[in-house]
């Protein structure tokens, strides 16, 4: 049964069985009264032409036996008939239809045959040329075939009329046996044709149907590919997709499991000082001991542990941020000099404390450098590189944080220097991954900060680049080296570069 097809509903599910049955079913049903009518037309058509070519030859017929006498005295010429046999019989009715004829002399002058046939005009046929036409003959629809029958005289050419009527019946009737022969057999043809039609669909999806239950009977930890031998050429492309998504589900998957090991990895060294110099202090105290001095070391183990876990926190969470799609998504006009700016100014507290030298360098808040990104995302990536510039910066150090404004307006442009000991040129793309920490590295770090600083780039479609800073005048002791230069290079938004442009 076919159901029908709205093409407004765009979110309503079909099935695809139906979906193909109803466009392999539709146009057939839409044919067949097609064909009907076609039938129909085809078979009035060539029930005239056997009955037509009847009329015309007993016109011919009688047309032969007209005989032309000329007037005594006169230069008219009487015409006269002598029906024969052959022709009386036709003329006679049957229990199908009526047969009736007229020949008018060159006057106009009745000759034979009926009255009640209506006359042609002269030049609506060539004399000597038999025309068929119908007309409506006693309140009866008639065939008529008619013949302008040339007859010399001494006044020119002129012309004696002859016609022959026929009712319709024999041509109904035959039209209707030829419909039937061919219509018929069709209300045998189509509830077959439906049930092939059927037949083979059901068979030709069943491939679908086995490649079904080979996926449902896979276990939900199960991704690896879907066996592509017996999938038909048309669903190929599909399962190829399929099996893509596995593969990166499957690397998702994984990279969540490390990623998770590494953060319980991680969190469990601060949360054992925790529990640790607890269980000193602890002690002291059930042993009576007070040397207020070891509980207060104890204490400011257990703050500094606290510590180290909060920040750890702090920097899973703004890596869970970063991965999130959908804030990536909700992006806005941002002051990229306003958040460099106001970052470097949360911050001197600590580079005070350090004894380290940090300044910004770039256009101010109030010229601002527009960038289209999310407000969130790209604070913390200011924060966690200025931060990372921080702790890898020994004392009497320089960090700078700058902003460039690219002239051309084709790109937007973060830099965060340091004269630190840098990072050599075989880790820095190792760097970038959560957790990694190099083995000559004592400073103490989560590992998330660049890494969350690369998640944001790649949300913003944003270029990292590092080099050594290389700056002017770096001081000649422990801990300095030819220092970090990170670059981050944001494409500028659309309304700046069609200024730029124009």
């Amino acid at each position: 049964m076919l159901r029908p097809m709205d093409f407004g509903t765009a979110h309503e599910q079909h099935s695809l069985f139906g979906e193909i049955l109803d466009w392999m079913l539709a146009p057939l049903l839409l044919l067949w009264p097609m064909s009907i009518i076609l039938t129909y037309v085809v078979a009035q058509t060539i029930a005239h032409h056997p009955y037509d070519r009847e009329l015309s030859e007993v016109v011919r017929a009688i047309a032969r036996q007209i005989s032309v006498e000329e007037d005594a005295g006169s230069t008219l010429r009487t015409v006269s008939l002598e029906l024969p046999a052959m022709a009386s019989e036709f003329m006679r009715s049957d229990e199908v239809g009526l047969a009736i004829y007229q020949v008018l002399g060159t006057r106009g002058e009745f000759v034979a045959g009926d009255f009640g046939l209506p006359v042609p005009e002269a030049d609506a046929a060539p004399i000597g040329e038999v025309r068929i036409r119908d007309e409506e003959i006693r309140q009866q629809e008639m065939r008529v075939a008619y013949l302008w029958v040339p007859v010399t005289g001494s006044q020119g050419n002129q012309a004696a009329l002859v016609q022959v009527a026929e009712t319709l019946e024999k041509r109904s009737r035959l039209a209707s046996e030829i419909i039937k022969g061919v219509i018929l057999p069709q209300f045998v043809i189509l509830p077959v044709a439906v049930v092939l039609v059927w037949f083979a669909l059901s068979r030709g999806i069943k491939p679908l149907s086995r490649l079904q239950q080979r996926i449902r009977r896979r276990e939900s930890s199960d991704l690896s590919p879907i066996d592509e031998r017996d999938v038909p050429d048309e669903v190929k492309p599909l399962v190829s997709s399929i099996n893509d998504l596995l593969g990166r589900l499957d690397q998702s998957i994984s990279a969540q499991k490390h990623f998770l090991a590494d953060a319980a990895h991680q969190l469990k060294t601060p949360l054992a000082g925790l529990r640790m110099q607890a269980e000193l202090a602890g002690r002291d105290i059930d042993a009576g001991a007070s040397n207020a001095a070891s509980l207060k070391q104890s204490l400011q183990q257990i703050a500094l542990s606290s510590q180290r876990a909060a920040h750890m926190v702090n920097q899973l969470l703004a890596m869970a941020r970063a991965e999130d799609r959908e804030q990536a998504l909700r992006q806005q006009d941002l002051n990229l000099a306003a958040i460099v700016t106001e970052t470097v100014r949360d911050f001197v507290p600590k580079a005070m404390e350090r004894r380290i030298d940090l300044g910004y360098e770039g256009p101010s808040e109030d010229a601002g450098v527009l960038l289209r990104g999310q407000p969130v995302l790209v604070r913390e990536m200011v924060r966690n590189l200025v931060d990372n510039a921080l702790q890898y910066t020994p004392a009497g150090g320089t960090v700078t944080a700058r902003v460039v404004a690219d002239p051309f307006a084709r790109v937007v442009v973060l830099q965060v220097e340091d004269n630190g000991p840098g990072i050599p040129a075989h880790e820095r793309e190792l760097v970038f991954q959560a957790f990694y920490r190099s083995p000559d590295n004592t400073i103490e770090g989560s590992g998330l900060g660049l890494a969350i600083v690369r998640e944001v780039a790649q949300q913003h479609d944003a270029e990292i680049a590092v080099d050594d800073a290389q700056p002017r005048a770096a001081p000649k002791a422990p801990g300095f080296g030819p220092g970090t230069l990170i670059t981050v290079r944001f494409p500028a938004p659309a309304a700046l570069r069609r200024a730029a442009a124009s």
